[in-house]
């Protein structure tokens, strides 16, 4: 089937793995590591970069033959914007707790280069059906490290996963402390260049 062909699987998870967005690419790098402090905000500002980047694709490689070259980039912009703020209002209406911790974060998805580029490099030379795989595998791709990043960071640095202790009283009484290193901003930029090292060194091979 024309639906899952070898190109559209390709269009989904290449940017899982060997054209990653973060790993290979090193797009986006400033949100991951502005909103990874938790693992609730991470997962949901993942989200919201996914469903953003997924529908952008596809607005744009429906309008693509009808876009003049030269106003290109303020018509992405424009899509991007309006689906920023459907998400934006989404967020407020049913994670208030989140949208404000994400604060001015998720407007700044407008500017994410991942999403930017996507529109740019692919949406605009290809069908509606494998912009919206591309868009769904890098908004996965990037998703993964703030998960990766979030989690980390809240489990050594508060002992808790999305609200729950996981470290239990008796460690902290038999003398365990909590990593304060690990809520600090440098420790995700030090994590993401772990991850990426790990990447690059298991999995993917330069030519």
């Amino acid at each position: 089937m024309a639906l899952l062909s070898k190109q559209n699987k390709e269009a989904l998870t290449n940017p899982l793995n060997l054209d990653h967005p973060i790993l290979v690419q090193v797009l986006g790098i400033c949100s991951a590591l502005a909103v990874t402090s938790q693992l609730k905000p991470a997962i949901v500002m993942g989200l919201a970069v996914t469903v953003i980047t997924a529908f952008s694709n596809v607005i744009i490689s429906i309008l693509r033959n009808t876009i003049p070259n030269r106003i290109r980039i303020v018509v992405q912009l424009v899509v991007v914007a309006a689906l920023v703020t459907i998400v934006s209002q989404v967020l407020k209406a049913y994670v208030y707790d989140v949208s404000v911790e994400l604060s001015v974060y998720v407007g700044l998805i407008i500017t994410n280069c991942i999403l930017m580029g996507r529109l740019e490099a692919f949406a605009m030379q290809n069908k509606p059906w494998p912009s919206f795989l591309d868009g769904i595998g890098n908004g996965l791709g990037y998703a993964m490290i703030l998960v990766i990043v979030g989690a980390v960071r809240e489990f050594f640095g508060r002992g808790f996963l999305l609200g729950f202790q996981i470290i239990p009283d008796g460690a902290y009484e038999a003398g365990y402390i909590n990593n304060g290193m690990m809520t600090m901003p440098a420790m995700a930029l030090i994590l993401v260049g772990i991850v990426i090292w790990v990447h690059r060194a298991y999995f993917y091979k330069e030519k």
